[in-house]
């Protein structure tokens, strides 16, 4: 592996990045962030294609489903990819006043709607696939239950998980910035990914595709019954509760991240 940047050359470095996403112009930011959503969504296929076959244990398990979701994020720090949560990083270009406001509203709502559209994509398209209806429906059945557990949290619960998990994300962008080459960045985004999927903290844009796919599954009778749930069960599978997990979780998100980013600028930026 190269050297690492050092943390002070990692924030200036998402001081400028930051400031570079807030000059995108509404093309740039929407095909990035549409790109990024979609990436999110594959590396969720992925987590639930190995989280088939628990036999491992839980925490191995979950350990190893995280590593597999980890290929999203990768994807998106690879191609430069617009992802709200991630971008919650650029407090730190605003707190050094090199970017407005408004410019930063003006991100955060492009891209969490173009990551939203990104992932729906990927839901229509596997679920056109029937990728869930392999191997005598085990697929569907983990993945109507992931969607049923994340739609049955309370409004609290998720706020908080999400603060976490956005906290580990920026940590896991923050750990990809350090590095130099690409093999620095897988190793800096894995663990950190791993951590949030293995203790269930939650992601606003992972579920853009986790809930959604997993209402539409969930409208197979042998896809539910696979999964031993009856429609009453899942009577939180609708779109109310789907939105109202998403704004609990993106609130959380914001927090979370922005801790990080407001503690990274008080240490390292504020005085320049």
């Amino acid at each position: 592996m190269s050297e690492a940047l050092t943390p002070e050359e990692i924030a200036r470095k998402i001081k400028r990045a930051g400031i570079g996403k807030a000059k995108f112009d509404f093309t740039q930011t929407a095909v990035l962030g549409i790109m990024a959503g979609a990436f999110i969504a594959l590396g969720g296929v992925f987590a639930l294609t190995i989280a088939v076959s628990p036999e491992l244990g839980t925490g191995p398990a979950r350990l190893l489903i995280g590593a597999g979701f980890s290929l999203g994020l990768l994807l998106v720090v690879v191609t430069g990819s617009e992802l709200f949560t991630g971008n919650n990083l650029m407090v730190a270009s605003f707190f050094s006043r090199r970017i407005s406001g408004r410019e930063l509203a003006r991100n955060w709502t492009l891209a969490f709607f173009a990551n939203l559209l990104g992932a729906l994509v990927i839901v229509f398209l596997v679920y056109l696939s029937r990728w869930w209806a392999q191997a005598g429906y085990s697929f569907s059945a983990r993945t109507i239950q992931v969607a049923n557990d994340k739609a049955n949290l309370s409004f609290g619960t998720a706020f908080v998980r999400g603060l976490l998990a956005n906290m580990l994300v920026c940590l896991a962008v923050w750990m990809a910035v350090a590095g130099r080459s690409l093999v620095d960045k897988l190793i800096g985004i894995i663990l950190p990914i791993a951590a949030f999927v293995a203790a269930g903290f939650e992601h606003s844009i992972a579920n853009m595709f986790f809930l959604p796919l997993g209402w539409l599954v969930s409208t197979d009778a042998e896809a539910l019954a696979a999964a031993g749930l009856t429609t009453d069960q899942i009577d939180r599978l609708n779109f109310g509760w789907i939105a109202h997990n998403l704004a609990a979780v993106t609130f959380g998100n914001i927090i979370g991240g922005a801790l990080i980013g407001l503690t990274n600028w008080t240490v390292y930026l504020r005085r320049q």
